[in-house]
């Protein structure tokens, strides 16, 4: 079950040529924890997003976020950060989605996995699509590697950021595709422990 979001909250900013992140976060039982980061799209006007998404939060920074979104501004340069999960909320996910978030995490750089094969790895060999919208409704992406799922047929699925931006993280990450735009690796991620 969903936890509430802790008030007041407050977020960060960091702006990347590929990509601006807000870093939304409030403090939870006495320490600072992140509630959701999201990837603002080269063609949003970062103020426009800002306010909708936002709304009442406070631009502010403390010690452990700011690491936290340095390394993020790091890795959309093209930084191998591995990042912790222990600056994120995760609590306020579902179980299920707890759970697809903590196998999509265990994913390493220069990986990529299937949304069918994560399914199994949790225990629930027929759930490829609902595993699709839990990382589709990932509240920490980058923090959390959503852009390393893709489909059983290679082709990209989906991501929060755009196509473009998904296909961009993976090249920085070393995942290069074929002609028709697929990605083009020997076995997926997680695939000997689903067999």
């Amino acid at each position: 079950m969903k936890t509430l979001l802790p008030a007041p909250t407050f977020y960060c900013l960091r702006q990347t040529p590929l990509a601006s992140v807000a870093v939304l976060w409030a403090v939870h039982r006495g320490r600072p924890r992140i509630v959701k980061t999201i990837i603002y799209r080269p063609e949003v006007p970062m103020e426009v997003a800002i306010k909708s998404d936002l709304g009442n939060s406070q631009a502010a920074g403390c010690p452990e976020i700011d690491r936290v979104a340095e390394q993020i501004e790091a890795f959309l340069n093209g930084a191998a950060v591995r990042f912790s999960l222990d600056s994120i909320l995760l609590e306020r996910c579902s179980d299920f989605q707890q759970q697809v978030l903590r196998a999509e995490h265990g994913i390493p750089r220069g990986k990529v996995s299937a949304y069918q094969l994560i399914a199994g790895v949790i225990g629930r060999p027929g759930a490829a699509r609902a595993v699709g919208t839990a990382l589709a409704t990932n509240p920490f992406p980058i923090i959390i590697p959503c852009h390393r799922a893709v489909r059983s047929d290679r082709t990209l699925g989906g991501y929060q950021g755009g196509l473009k931006m998904k296909r961009a993280l993976l090249e920085m990450e070393g995942i290069s595709f074929d002609q028709a735009g697929r990605v083009a690796v020997e076995d997926f991620f997680y695939s000997t422990l689903s067999a």
